[in-house]
């Protein structure tokens, strides 16, 4: 695609130059330093994110569709990769940073459940009754980069993420549903984990954050309606429907790769700091009538009611299991006598403990030998309430892929 745009947004790029620079590379802790690294701080955001097993697992979650046989249905990590290519195509035309929009649009998904938001409704189901707050997976991402997942340092410790302000903002504050075209940065810098507690409640921090907000919405639309005709969630005249939707605004346009591109295009003509990042007001329509029909015959389609039920199942069973084995300092050596029942459950959630409590209460249990080399937040402490055995639950089963949340599932009703 050629400029288009006259690259207009230059001058508020995330950059050196910008005022706000030290805030956007900022992060929580110091990150090791590498000798000779090319990199400059997102690109080397972008690879920790790449080399992480919570991106992994993306590739067995499922996106809208639970169809882990199916090698065509889009799965969470596709749908990460067409977020990516949509929001770098878009920050190269606008003269935006192409690392930044790469690495946030690699890192945003990092904290949906298992099973889709069917999963992310149960999880929010149970974080509001045990808890008292919602479960979001834009948040759970943010939790994630910060105090969760870990990576192995030049020496074989594993430390947490470390990721940058800029990058951790446009994980947490890139919801793609809320219907806002014109989007422009906040201009608070927040403590993101503090202060940002609802879905939307925040626009991003960085111009490049709010190009990954709308471009995960161009993304998903398109690519569901796909994986929808594929298993013939539509009907013949859903899909007259949908076609003649799309032909109102462009009368060559034959699928949703042509709708995409054209949002695309759009999206780089009529952006402007002035506008914001945004489409044309028939564009902008026209994909709030995909979304809609979407959500009418596809998100809201019957045939998903067995999939939705079993996933409540499923997650409700594995979170009432384990929570039945809280002793407080002495739970990790009851899930580990519980073993022998439940050998897959009882040990990694065991392990997955050990690695988020004080280490005198660990070590002590612990028989795995990579835990001992965690330098990293506690987040767990002593396990010394129920409420943050809860949290460590659901933290365990928000970072499962749909296969192992089966496999653990199954084993609860082997006898």
């Amino acid at each position: 695609m050629s400029t288009i745009n006259n690259r207009s947004f230059s001058c508020v790029r995330a950059c050196p130059e910008n005022e706000n620079w030290e805030k956007l590379i900022k992060r929580r802790r110091v990150l090791y330093e590498k000798p000779n690294d090319c990199r400059d701080p997102f690109e080397r955001d972008y690879t920790r994110i790449l080399h992480s097993l919570a991106y992994r697992r993306l590739k067995h979650k499922t996106q809208v569709f639970f169809n882990i046989e199916n090698d065509h249905i889009c799965t969470r990590m596709e749908h990460v990769s067409h977020v990516e290519s949509v929001s770098t195509t878009i920050a190269k035309d606008l003269g935006l940073n192409v690392e930044l929009t790469r690495a946030i649009a690699m890192g945003h998904d990092l904290g949906h459940a298992p099973f889709g938001h069917q999963g992310e409704r149960e999880l929010n189901a149970i974080s509001q009754k045990y808890l008292g707050k919602s479960f979001f997976h834009e948040r759970n991402g943010l939790r994630f980069a910060d105090d969760i997942e870990l990576l192995e340092d030049d020496y074989k410790v594993y430390r947490n993420l470390d990721l940058t302000y800029a990058v951790r903002d446009g994980i947490i504050s890139h919801c793609g549903e809320l219907d806002v075209n014109g989007l422009k940065p906040r201009d608070g810098y927040i403590d993101l984990q503090e202060e940002f507690l609802s879905v939307g409640q925040f626009s991003p921090y960085t111009w490049e954050g709010c190009v990954v907000k709308l471009s995960d919405k161009i993304a998903y639309v398109g690519r569901d309606i796909e994986d929808a005709v594929r298993l013939k969630f539509l009907t013949k005249e859903n899909i007259e429907t949908l076609t003649d939707m799309a032909r109102a605004y462009d009368k060559m346009a034959i699928n949703t790769t042509v709708i995409i591109h054209n949002m695309i295009y759009d999206v780089c003509k009529n952006s402007s700091p002035e506008n914001g990042i945004c489409l044309s007001e028939a564009l902008f329509e026209q994909l709030c009538e995909i979304k809609d029909f979407n959500y009418k015959y596809i998100y809201k389609n019957k045939r998903l009611d067995p999939f939705t039920q079993y996933a409540k199942v499923v997650i409700s069973q594995i979170f009432e299991t384990l929570l039945d084995c809280y002793r407080g300092e002495d739970t990790i050596r009851e899930l580990r006598s519980r073993a022998d029942i439940y050998p897959e459950l009882m040990t990694a959630f065991a392990d997955w403990l050990s690695k988020f409590c004080e280490p005198e209460l660990s070590l002590f249990y612990n028989t795995n030998e990579k835990t001992v080399k965690c330098i990293n937040k506690k987040i767990y402490g002593y396990i010394d309430s129920e409420e943050i055995y809860c949290q460590a639950i659901i933290d365990f089963i928000s970072g499962m892929s749909d296969n192992y949340c089966i496999k653990v599932f199954n084993e609860l009703i082997t006898y």
